[in-house]
This record gives structure tokens, sequence and C-alpha cells, in this order.
């Protein structure tokens, strides 16, 4: 029987998190594959920033496609749109697409969940994708339902027998010492996290309604584009923000402007010196009452 291929993967999503990962890694694991599970509902500026990261580096990103577009799957579900109980976007765009590209070889998947994040990550059902936490301290472990799941001193040890060195922190990698990465690296951050703090889709349901207003700002056609999704010819309304369609939180874009220039002014007079993106990133997370999807955001 044939040993099965050993691979290392790197989700690349135009976020900060798993930028800064590839900057770390890149010349450090060996033959280790950058990817990107490609929607066609991204934001302009993310795939500008991608195109960036491979030039700036000298790598390659390979594009991910799902057979079915976000369009074919709407129909499949009867025009219900994605939302944070029904994530069937995520499942169908995202996860089968990395599980396709891995197919049956054995992979090191690398996550850029940082030491300062309360979370895990995608946990791939198939114990052939093995997670690979560079950001978490040396002795970070993850358990699921009392058992252990992961274990950070034995992957270092694993990757030693190896002969590859992770470069994990003692205490792990926190928010500042990722932008540290990507300034020291001269990329800079993405250009979307003047008003957006993530990555993912330009309609993505776990956007705040600031987020929502300023998508109509920097991108009207876009913000056209996710509105016309939520009517249908039969009369049925589905909306991407709970309660409200992105017609009546356009009406009160002034109001909801206004509301978070007074709850950026409060979290900057609490802390004068956090630059202004990381004050909006405090703000907007506060609203969050359930995670975002791992794999989209990083």
């Amino acid at each position: 029987m044939a040993k099965k291929k050993i691979r290392h993967i790197l989700g690349v999503s135009g976020g900060k998190d798993s930028t800064g990962l590839a900057i770390l890694l890149h010349k450090i694991i060996p033959n280790l594959e950058f990817f990107f599970c490609d929607t066609k509902k991204e934001l302009p500026e993310t795939y500008a920033y991608l195109n960036r990261i491979e030039t700036r580096f000298g790598i390659k990103i390979k594009r991910l496609g799902a057979r079915k577009g976000f369009d074919e799957w709407l129909e499949a579900q009867g025009g219900y749109l994605p939302s944070a109980r029904a994530r069937w976007c995520t499942k169908q765009l995202k996860i089968k697409p990395l599980e396709e590209f891995v197919g049956n070889d054995m992979a090191y998947s690398y996550v850029g969940i940082r030491a300062d994040e309360d979370r895990t990550g995608y946990l791939s059902t198939q114990t052939k994708i093995k997670p690979v936490y560079v950001y978490k301290a040396k002795d970070f472990t993850a358990y699921n339902l009392d058992k252990l799941t992961y274990s950070q001193p034995a992957m270092i040890k694993e990757f030693k027998n190896m002969g590859i060195n992770l470069p994990i922190k003692e205490d792990g990698y926190c928010l500042t010492d990722v932008k540290c990465l990507i300034t020291d690296s001269g990329i800079g951050m993405p250009a979307y996290y003047s008003w957006r703090t993530r990555s993912g889709c330009f309609f993505c349901f776990f956007q705040r309604k600031f987020e929502w207003v300023m998508l109509a700002e920097k991108h009207p056609d876009l913000f056209d584009q996710a509105k016309q999704y939520e009517s249908h010819e039969d009369g049925r309304i589905f909306t991407w923000c709970q309660g409200e369609t992105l017609d009546q939180i356009l009406a009160r874009k002034d109001q909801i402007k206004a509301d978070y220039k007074k709850r950026i002014a409060k979290e900057k007079a609490n802390a004068p010196n956090k630059p202004l993106i990381e004050a909006l990133e405090a703000v907007l997370n506060k609203e969050d009452l359930v995670k975002p999807c791992i794999v989209c955001t990083l």
C-alpha cells in the first residue's frame, strides 16, 4: 500500500492573522502550500491584497472554488439566505473545497488563531487534516468533551522529528505581535480595515450595521447586489440582518454613524494610545453575540 503524501497548507483569507502567519512561515516550512477559498463574492480590496502578498513574498496562493457558486447554492436552499444558524455558505464554499483540495493526503493545516483569542478554529471531521496553532503559547492544549484534541507541546515535538522548529513563542502571538509582523514586512494592513474588521464576502451576515453603511459608501454597487438578494418575486423577504432590511439600515445611516463615532471616541478616551483601527475593532467586537465562521475570517 502506497504511503500517503504529507502536505503543509495555509489558508490565506486576506485578513491580518493569516497574512502574519504567511509572513512568519513562508521561509520556514518546506513546500508550504497557500490557498484561498474564493466565493467570487469578496471585496475588491481582498483580491488586491492577495495579489500584493504573492508579489511581496514570492509565493503563489492557489484559488480554490466550489463546483457551484453562491447563487446556485442559494437557489438550492430555496432562496433562504445563510445565517448564524444556517451557515451553509461556509460549508459549501469554504470547507468542501478545502477538503477536496487535500483529497486523500495527510495535511498539516496552519491556523491563524492568536494567543489572545479564546477559540481553537475549524477542526476538520477528517483526521487527515491536522491543525497547527503556531500563534498559540507553547503549553496550549485544546479539549472537546473533556478529551484532549490538541497539544502544542506534542506538536512541537512532532515537528522537531521532521527537522522543523516551529516559531512558537512561550506566551504566543497576540494582536500587537501580528501587526508588527505585517508592518515590519512592509506590506501594510488590508485597505478595508479602515471601515471593516474582517475579511469575507461583501454580504457576510456577520457584518455589523456600521459596516453595512460603510459598504454602501465604499462600494454602492456591491451594497445594491446584497440588497437584491433580500427580495424575491413571490414576495418573500429574507434579511441579512435579523429584523431589519438593508434599505432600513441605510435610511438611518446618519444615526448609525453618529452612534459609532461616540462609541469610538469613548474607547479612545479610555485608551488614548490605541490606534483608530483598533478602537473601531474593539467597538464592533462588542456587538458580536455569535462568533463568525473561523475558516472565513482569519
